[in-house]
């Protein structure tokens, strides 16, 4: 799944491209979802081509060719958005005022089986073990757990991709549930959200004022930011292994 800033600019370039045949300039990319530089733009670009929207192709300048789009963009044209600012709905923050991600879930998600045992809980998407990639916000489907696996409050699952966790004992493929929550302790394992824009799951440690997002791999370093570049969107509680 995209974020809303990744849907925007595959939509601007796709529209660009059906009225010019060229795409647009990193420039315009940028002045079009009101970013302040144009390293966003990379990091959005490289996300799309990641998840095989876009390809770029070397030695050629301004060359960006969209491979596919989503579903969304599949329907009838429709008229290209004004810039704007990012408004993540994945996690409840100072520089957003959507409703936290994962949205509450509805009454069939939180359903216990007769014997009072089994919780279905959605699973948001994927999300990065390594370096991280752009925050879930839609549910694909639900996995059932018992009561036993979960800590108390609302939870969701996300995908594991990447391997920067495998000394933590997760692995690529594995699926994480989290209990939804802003706040966690040092040593925690958590869901991050990154500058309103990227997510990772990583331990985290405090550093003065600081807070560091540490692997559990040493081919990755820490990442260490200011309190104001990080939101936690919840906890590791759980993981489960499919074999």
């Amino acid at each position: 799944m995209l974020t809303r800033k990744q849907l925007d600019l595959l939509r601007f370039i796709q529209s660009r491209m059906q009225e010019c045949g060229v795409p647009p300039s990193f420039d315009e990319m940028k002045d079009a979802l009101d970013l302040k530089s144009k390293s966003g733009i990379h990091r959005l670009i490289t996300a799309l081509e990641e998840r095989g929207f876009l390809r770029r192709l070397p030695n050629r300048a301004r060359a960006i060719e969209v491979i596919r789009i989503p579903e969304s963009l599949a329907q009838p044209a429709a008229p290209v958005p004004e810039p704007r600012r990012f408004t993540p709905s994945v996690v409840e923050g100072g520089k957003s005022k959507q409703p936290a991600v994962p949205p509450p879930m509805p009454a069939s998600a939180r359903m216990i089986d007769e014997a009072g045992r089994a919780v279905s809980i959605p699973v948001m998407g994927r999300i990065a073990a390594g370096t991280p990639v752009s925050a879930i916000q839609n549910q694909s489907h639900a996995i059932t757990l018992s009561p036993d696996f979960l800590a108390g409050g609302e939870h969701y699952a996300l995908e594991v991709r990447g391997d920067s966790m495998v000394e933590a004992g997760i692995l690529d493929g594995d699926l994480v549930v989290i209990r939804k929550q802003d706040t966690a302790n040092t040593g925690d394992i958590i869901v991050a959200l990154i500058d309103d824009e990227e997510a990772t799951l990583k331990r985290l440690r405090r550093r003065g004022s600081s807070i560091a997002l540490e692997a559990a791999n040493p081919a990755y370093e820490t990442r260490v930011l200011g309190p104001d570049r990080v939101q936690i969107q919840g906890r590791l509680v759980s993981l489960v292994r499919r074999y």
